[in-house]
């Protein structure tokens, strides 16, 4: 099975050493959000010389490479979605697109997220209408749902269409978890990053209340006068 190949290829690339990094990096302590998660120690350039020897693979054995309590098993099998999904026609697109969100509960860490979605529900939501997905992610009670709700809008902020960042990050304003404010920030900033009127628009209107890493990522690339202006205002209650 080509599963079992992949993993003996990624499972060759280890490492203990980065293993044991990784584990921290991604916080897999108890408690932490990715607790439990186990790692092989290969790099991602590593993983996607692997994922590329196994462009065809079908959706079986790539959700059992998803299932794997390894992570970067399941990251290999997301890059080689990502592939399928790139060369795909509409109709196999949206098999695909059906697939990675029957499996959201194992694109489960920052990363797995991230080099995933925006490429395949971004881009199938890119030139269509109808967005209410994006909006049912975010109203989940997983983790892992909101955060792709979120990053997922990187593909439309690369077609100037800035929308549904601007919604869904007002939305996760008053969201709990430091990943969610990182993903927002990031968001705006590369909003701002094609047209600041739109970053700074969104901070004069929600900065004082925004979580301080949310607003930290978004000021990021604006100048020091800019930033200063905005981490200095006194924060005030979201009504």
């Amino acid at each position: 099975m080509q599963a079992t190949e992949i993993k003996k290829a990624l499972l060759a690339y280890g490492s203990p050493e980065r293993a044991r990094h990784s584990s921290y990096f991604f916080k897999t302590g108890k408690g932490e959000y990715g607790e439990g998660d186990r790692f092989i120690g290969c790099t991602v350039p590593e993983t996607r010389k692997v994922a590329s020897r196994y462009p065809a693979i079908p959706l079986n054995e790539l959700e059992q490479l998803l299932h794997d309590p390894l992570h970067e098993c399941r990251l290999c099998a997301l890059l080689i979605l990502v592939g399928q999904f790139n060369r795909a026609d509409n109709e196999r697109r949206g098999e695909i697109v059906g697939f990675y969100l029957s499996h959201t509960s194992r694109v489960n860490n920052w990363d797995l997220v991230d080099l995933s979605c925006y490429q395949i529900v971004g881009e199938w939501l890119k030139d269509k209408g109808d967005r209410s997905l994006l909006y049912r992610l975010a109203e989940s009670d997983l983790l892992w749902d909101q955060r792709i709700a979120m990053v997922s809008t990187l593909a439309f902020i690369r077609n100037h269409d800035f929308d549904d960042t601007l919604h869904l990050s007002q939305i996760f304003l008053t969201h709990d978890h430091d990943l969610m404010h990182k993903a927002s920030g990031w968001m705006l900033r590369e909003a701002g990053k094609r047209d600041e009127q739109v970053l700074t628009g969104f901070l004069d209107r929600f900065h004082r209340v925004m979580p301080r890493t949310m607003l930290r990522y978004a000021i990021e690339r604006l100048t020091p006068e800019q930033r200063q202006h905005y981490m200095q205002r006194s924060p005030k209650r979201l009504t």
